[in-house]
């Protein structure tokens, strides 16, 4: 279902859904009080919903949503306005799963293929996931067991760098990590989140008040300090370079890897060469498979990663494709994550 006040937007992202052989819109509706009882009648796997409405507006729509068909994914599809991108992250911290940015003329870092091609991939993979949930049986949301790859050259030694890399339904989650890493990491850390303009800036500023450090999209040449937390700006892929034994970040333009720009692979490479044995790497919930090679380069440069399970997973893509490489020393629950993180980086162990 597509719920945007605008025709013209809803015609539009209709027929980019339509266009697609197995994906199909069911409705659309101009506010949330329409889609809401849209809904009852047509039922939908994924909505796409705007935020600024008349009557009854995203924000407040979202809830209601959600309580009434809690297998539903909610795709936040909004201008890149800083207000806008604010309600939006609001709107994930309630429950939505994913959000997208509309372009704006002049804006060559987020472009409408960009738009369209974020939109889509999120609708599948979400449009998979909702499927899933609607069917799943009560006993397989539970966990399963903690793995343990065989102990990695830098088992025993404290990490120097931390590096994070999610993308669908990520934001949350980073949000109760550094919440529960608070005072404890002393490490930087540095993190790649799939998204546009905007919202990177908008979430390094929920994650510093999270997390009570100082967090900021990287700068090209800025030097990485302890204590510190930094995230690839949207439109740019974030690397790692030292210069006279001085870590410092590096951000280009290249082509996207994995249709992601930024994407989690340069930035994991970059640190397997920077810190080798020194790398502590996490993947977190998000689609398609951007971060496994990136963790493998790691492990093969003696550094550790984990992941988070399929059970707490909003989409089991990235993570499971890094567990897939037999690799991971853990595959855990959010909980676990921030245990494993607090104490690899306290012991070493």
């Amino acid at each position: 279902m597509v719920v945007d006040d605008s025709a013209v937007v809803r015609g539009l992202i209709c027929r980019q859904i339509d266009a697609e052989p197995d994906l199909c819109v069911v409705a659309s509706a101009s506010n949330g009080e329409m889609a809401l009882a849209s809904l009852r009648r047509h039922p939908a796997d994924v909505v796409v919903l705007d935020i600024e409405m008349p009557i009854m507006d995203g924000l407040a729509a979202l809830p209601l949503i959600l309580a009434e068909w809690p297998h539903v994914k909610v795709i936040i599809a909004s201008s890149l306005t800083r207000r806008n991108t604010a309600v939006s992250m609001r709107a994930l911290q309630l429950g939505a799963s994913d959000c997208v940015g509309k372009p704006e003329a002049g804006n060559n870092n987020y472009t409408t293929e960009d738009f369209n091609r974020d939109l889509i991939a999120r609708v599948r993979a979400l449009g998979a996931a909702a499927k899933e949930s609607a069917v799943r049986s009560p006993p397989a949301k539970s966990a399963p067991p903690p793995l343990r790859a065989p102990a990695s050259p830098g088992a025993g030694l404290k990490p120097e760098i931390v590096a994070i890399g999610g993308s669908t339904g990520a934001p949350p989650v980073l949000i109760r990590l550094f919440e529960s890493l608070k005072g404890r990491v002393t490490q930087p850390i540095v993190l790649t989140q799939h998204m546009p303009p905007v919202f990177t800036a908008l979430l390094a500023e929920q994650l510093a008040r999270a997390g009570g450090r100082p967090c900021a999209e990287g700068r090209d040449g800025e030097a990485i300090e302890p204590g510190r937390a930094y995230i690839a700006p949207g439109g740019w892929h974030m690397l790692v370079e030292r210069h006279g034994g001085q870590p410092v970040i590096r951000l280009n333009q290249d082509p996207p890897e994995n249709f992601c720009r930024p994407a989690v692979d340069p930035l994991f490479r970059s640190l397997a060469q920077a810190y080798g044995r020194g790398v502590l790497a996490i993947v977190l919930t998000g689609m398609g498979c951007d971060g496994a090679r990136g963790c493998e380069a790691i492990a093969k440069a003696g550094g550790r990663f984990a992941v988070q399970d399929e059970a707490t997973s909003a989409v089991w893509g990235m993570p499971g494709a890094a567990a897939k490489t037999g690799l991971a020393e853990r595959v855990l629950p959010v909980t676990g994550l921030a245990q494993y993180i607090a104490q690899v980086t306290e012991t070493g162990l």
